[in-house]
């Protein structure tokens, strides 16, 4: 069992920058592929970012160059570092976890309940 709670969401104006943390309990989290999905209003969750175990990262063409994704997992912990932000980055930004290593929200167990990201232009 893992939990997840997010952290950092906020509103910010275009091309300012958010740190979003995701903390997880239990004992198996370096185990775990950690991801960031986020969802707007009216349109389906999307990925946005993975990081596997082992440090290997995955970004969605939309943020790549802008988003980077890091864990820490002496802390439990994996971080969204959003630079360069645009209004079309306006979503509720959630954390998951799985052991695999997909893209689609289906393939995730485990995840947050959410922190909003508003980008104002």
């Amino acid at each position: 069992q893992v939990q997840l709670v997010e952290s950092g969401g906020g509103s910010v104006q275009a091309g300012g920058s958010l740190r979003l943390s995701c903390a997880a309990s239990g004992r198996t989290f370096s185990t775990y592929t950690m991801a960031w999905f986020r969802q707007a209003p009216g349109k389906e969750r999307e990925f946005v970012a993975h990081i596997r175990r082992i440090g290997t990262t995955v970004y969605a063409d939309s943020v790549k160059g802008r988003f980077t994704i890091s864990r820490d997992n002496a802390k439990n912990t994996v971080y969204l570092q959003m630079n360069s932000l645009k209004p079309e980055d306006t979503a509720a930004y959630y954390c998951a976890a799985d052991t695999g290593f997909g893209r689609a929200p289906r393939e995730y167990h485990y995840w947050g309940q959410g922190t909003q990201v508003t980008v104002s232009s």
